[in-house]
């Protein structure tokens, strides 16, 4: 199929076909970084502005290694220096950029939604690298290719995703791409951390963590987001741990071939234990990987060298 979305701002309105040309698109961009010289000129004159105005290290980082094996002119700016300290909004920052006629413009905001308002101000396409509790497309694509290089599909698997469904933009992205895709959901974690109405997006809710593990072929712990939530919605981390942590006893539950993922950043011994993290099912560092190539195939499929 042929690539026709300006934007990409969440896996809620693509299609299967876009997410499964989006993760053909990734394979082929792997061995670009496995060359001694990383790099091919697919994009050269094209310029990718990284707008970061929540703090990223995976996100922010895949990003502009991605824009830079492509060979595009890649420009970072960060909330601190810009001029959104200098009392500018949003929009006008925007607009702004516009003019200085970039390709594409990835950006990632705490407010839900953001990335939609730039798309409607701006001729450029947009990326949603994360806006709130929202959504993060990328970081579900790169899952749904991390788990569709290990497992061969999609389909049929039984994928428990565990910890803050509430504040999670993972989650959801997930939730949404999992679904289109085949596969059958479980979200667990404490009360506190599942939205009521979490069951209309189509998964099963699990407020234990054996149940939730139990014949799991994928499972994905979610990092406990303290910057959102006003209140503690736990007594403790330690007791947080003991119940819906995964480690070397809880883990048993699952397939025997389980795979074990986390979005990072890793809270050790909190929603995982270090064995596990570092553990033969760990697919930590393969997400990594799968990054860096998910996000050349945006940047390659938006800014046109596809068409």
């Amino acid at each position: 199929m042929k690539w026709e979305r300006k934007d990409i701002l969440g896996i809620k309105e693509l299609s299967v076909e876009e997410i499964q040309l989006i993760l053909d698109t990734a394979e082929s961009f792997l061995e670009v970084s496995t060359r001694e010289i990383k790099k091919v000129p697919t994009l050269r004159g094209k310029t990718i502005i990284n707008f970061f105005v929540e703090a990223s290290t995976r996100t922010r980082t895949s990003f502009e290694i991605a824009g830079k094996r492509l060979s595009a002119d890649t420009i970072n700016i960060s909330a601190s220096t810009s001029s959104l300290v200098k009392g500018e909004t949003l929009a006008d920052t925007a607009k702004n950029l516009e003019a200085m006629n970039p390709d594409a413009i990835v950006i990632r905001h705490s407010c839900a939604g953001t990335p939609h308002m730039l798309a409607r101000l701006v001729k450029q396409s947009i990326i949603n690298a994360g806006d709130g509790a929202h959504e993060h497309p990328s970081q579900a694509l790169l899952d749904m290719m991390t788990i569709r290089s290990r497992k061969g599909s999609l389909s049929g698997l039984n994928v428990s995703i565990v910890g803050d469904i509430a504040h999670s933009r993972v989650a959801r992205s997930n939730i949404y791409g999992l679904n289109k895709m085949g596969a059958r959901v479980t979200v667990a974690g404490p009360a506190t951390m599942i939205p009521r109405d979490i069951r209309e997006l189509g998964v099963k809710v699990s407020f234990k963590m054996d149940e939730a593990l139990l014949d799991a072929d994928v499972v994905m712990m979610l990092r406990i987001q303290t910057e959102r939530e006003k209140q503690s919605i736990f007594p403790s981390l330690r007791e947080y741990s003991t119940f819906y942590g995964l480690n070397k006893e809880n883990i048993k539950k699952a397939k025997e071939d389980v795979l074990v993922m986390h979005p990072g950043p890793v809270n050790r011994g909190v929603e995982i234990s270090p064995e596990i993290a570092d553990g033969s099912h760990s697919v930590i560092m393969e997400q990594v990987t799968n990054g860096v190539a998910v996000r050349m195939a945006l940047l390659y499929l938006l800014t046109g060298a596809a068409a």
